[in-house]
């Protein structure tokens, strides 16, 4: 639910504002700035989390490091691997895993721990694209094989 809200902009954050509008068509002042005050909230909450764009979209990452998702990813191979792993052989497991220090392992945890639906629509997306992908190659390396006379 939305609600409205007056709000004062310095002329300069006004300015990259509708730079950034015009920039991303189908984007409005309004939606942009719901979108930059909710990550700019997000991050002050988990310090350490970071917003990047990509092509599927802005997503929560580790500042310095990779994407909140690709590490939720890991951590359920690591259980799909070794489902008997307490919680500390788990965490130092991750963290080999990803080249992550604990600290920064817990930084994304606790991100996911709030925000669990986000994480698993991107896990999900980014499995939907690869598997289309995939079967993209498997479809044009078929038409490029040699067919017998």
């Amino acid at each position: 639910m939305t609600a409205p809200r007056s709000v004062r902009f310095d002329e300069g954050v006004l300015s990259r504002l509708d730079r950034y509008v015009k920039e991303h068509p189908g984007s409005s002042s309004s939606s942009v700035a719901n979108m930059f005050i909710d990550e700019a909230l997000r991050a002050y909450e988990h310090p350490g989390i970071v917003f990047r764009p990509g092509p599927t979209g802005r997503r929560a990452a580790l500042s310095g490091g990779p994407d909140v998702w690709e590490v939720v990813a890991a951590l359920t191979a690591v259980r799909d691997e070794d489902p008997a792993l307490d919680e500390e052989p788990l965490l130092l497991e991750l963290s080999n895993v990803t080249g992550l220090t604990p600290a920064q392992v817990g930084v994304v945890l606790r991100y996911y721990a709030a925000y669990p639906e986000e994480i698993d629509e991107r896990i999900a997306l980014n499995r939907e694209v690869a598997d289309r992908e995939e079967q993209l190659w498997a479809a044009q390396q078929k038409l490029l094989r040699k067919r017998k006379p």
